[in-house]
């Protein structure tokens, strides 16, 4: 039965959007997962939907059939679900939820402390770890993921703030090595720099900027420090090892007490998007809900650049 019912939300959304981008957006997936998903619900009823040009999309005789008793289908169980969310007020179960080291600990344990105290009856597993999770083979409800996400029609993702980056040092680092001026110094041979990076898997995190015309620069400076601590980076930077590429949370409080600061203001600010992903089914629970919509409200106040 859950066969039957993969692409048809897909399907709906798109026909009621009038475009696989515009449902896309309402779904919280990619246009071309939405694409995938209804390309195989044709090739499952063996059955064009859809009649498409470069510029628009239109419904096949079939299609129009097919999309009413779809809509009256999925309202039959939109009505379901309201019924047992009536049936309750507050958030009850486990909810199991997977979330980055560094920003679990300090900044989103505490938002779901806070969210426990007020549903007694809701409980959290959360585990902090920075590698990639499987969510049904490790029996996750929710993994909060930063940076961009694969492109699949099996998770359902909504964002939940920006972690904005920002390039700092410890002055007696710049007061020995130059204080460069702009993303161009950065790397110029007449005042190397030297870097402390983010790597994991043995893959070495890239700089990114954006250049004063919007478009995105790479940068890439030598390094004797490379691991997959965030805070080790804070303290080797603040130890004046090197250039510092750091979430703008993290690193707050250092340039508040002045043991680091920021090498140059940016054009325009870079960051990475953060978004709390589930797998894709009909029913969202209660439980769930209520953590993701928590999260949503309360965490990007949380990231913002100081």
């Amino acid at each position: 039965m859950s066969q039957r019912l993969q692409g048809i939300e897909e399907f709906v959304a798109a026909v009621e959007a009038g475009s696989f981008a515009l449902a896309a957006q309402r779904l919280h997936v990619t246009r071309s997962a939405v694409a995938k998903s209804i390309a195989r619900l044709e090739a499952r009823l063996d059955t064009r939907l859809f009649l498409r040009t470069t510029r628009s999309q239109s419904l096949t005789e079939e299609g129009h059939g097919y999309y009413e008793r779809c809509r009256r289908a999925l309202a039959e169980l939109d009505a379901a679900e309201a019924v047992t969310d009536v049936a309750r007020s507050t958030a009850a179960g486990l909810v199991r939820i997977s979330m980055p080291a560094m920003l679990g600990r300090l900044k989103v344990g505490p938002l779901l402390l806070a969210l426990a105290r007020r549903h007694p009856a809701l409980s959290l597993e959360l585990a902090f770890s920075d590698r990639r999770v499987d969510l049904v083979e490790e029996g996750l409800d929710l993994a909060i993921r930063s940076g961009e996400l694969a492109d699949t029609s099996e998770l359902v993702a909504r964002p939940v703030g920006v972690q904005w980056m920002v390039l700092c040092a410890a002055p007696a680092y710049l007061a020995e090595r130059g204080h460069p001026r702009g993303i161009e110094a950065l790397t110029a041979p007449q005042t190397p720099h030297e870097a402390v990076l983010y790597a994991r898997d043995g893959q070495v995190s890239t700089w990114h900027f954006h250049g004063a015309d919007g478009r995105l620069v790479d940068v890439t400076l030598p390094s004797r420090l490379r691991c997959d601590s965030a805070e080790v980076l804070l303290e080797a930077a603040i130890g004046g090892m090197g250039l510092a590429r750091l979430p703008a949370w993290l690193a707050a409080e250092a340039l508040g007490a002045g043991t680091l600061v920021r090498v140059f203001e940016e054009p325009r600010p870079f960051g990475f998007e953060l978004n709390v992903i589930r797998s894709r089914s009909r029913y969202l629970p209660f439980k769930t809900r209520v953590v993701i919509d928590w999260l949503a409200e309360h965490l990007p106040p949380l990231l913002v650049v100081p």
